[in-house]
């Protein structure tokens, strides 16, 4: 498989790269983040720990589509087509649509939503032509349900699930699956420093096995909808 993977560097796109290198079938990765030290870290580790795998890290900015261009002549120069995309890149940041810092609902469009839009625009063409692929889009539990606090994050979750939605209807008659992916709390960097107890929430690793699952169904079959939470619920 040719494997691309947005926010890869750490937390959970880290983790659902590990789930499919782990099965040893030396899948080719396409992984971008844009902290690049912690990047080629996670590049170097993966490439380690599977030495059949096929790692290729590059810097990107998901806000950025001169990146993202940038990152599809990368990909397509090196692979012919792509079985699976995972838009997983996005920021989190609290606060409440009367009263958050201007801009703050730009900022979270520009990453959550334009992003994951952005570059599927640019791979998709090549998905259509080889009328195959499965492409992944992280949502939250967020777009299900707004919650105090949850402002223009929550917002963005909604907008990525809508264009999820959506793209699934359009992708069918390419033989293109379409999942949308709602985690609830998971274990990742926007967690520590923090007093809930990591056992309260999921990890990372729960996330990336349903993917990873859902990604090895019979060419009928298409999971649409990916609703993982904390087994105790909603914090």
């Amino acid at each position: 498989m040719n494997i691309v993977i947005t926010g890869a560097s750490k937390g959970m796109g880290k983790a659902i790269a590990t789930e499919f290198a782990s099965d040893k079938q030396g899948h080719t990765f396409f992984l971008c983040a844009r902290n690049i030290y912690e990047l080629e870290n996670t590049g170097r580790e993966l490439q380690g720990r599977f030495p059949r795998t096929n790692i290729y890290t590059h810097q990107c900015d998901v806000t950025s589509k001169k990146d993202l261009q940038t990152l599809t002549a990368k990909i397509n120069s090196l692979a012919e087509k792509i079985d699976v995309l995972v838009n997983n890149a996005g920021i989190f940041i609290p606060g409440s649509v009367y009263n958050e810092e201007e801009g703050m609902l730009q900022k979270m469009l520009d990453t959550n939503l334009f992003g994951a839009y952005n570059l599927t625009r640019m791979l998709v063409p090549g998905m259509i032509k080889s009328r195959s692929g499965h492409i992944f889009n992280v949502s939250s539990i967020a777009a299900l349900k707004a919650y105090a606090n949850g402002g223009s994050y929550s917002i963005s979750k909604f907008a990525i699930a809508g264009f999820s939605k959506n793209l699934r209807e359009e992708m069918k008659p390419y033989n293109i699956k379409v999942t949308t992916v709602y985690p609830g709390a998971v274990y990742t960097d926007s967690w520590k420093g923090t007093d809930v107890d990591p056992q309260r929430i999921m990890e990372a690793e729960d996330v990336a096995k349903m993917i990873y699952t859902a990604a090895h169904l019979s060419p009928q079959a298409c999971v649409e909808e990916i609703v993982i939470r904390p087994q105790l619920g909603d914090l």
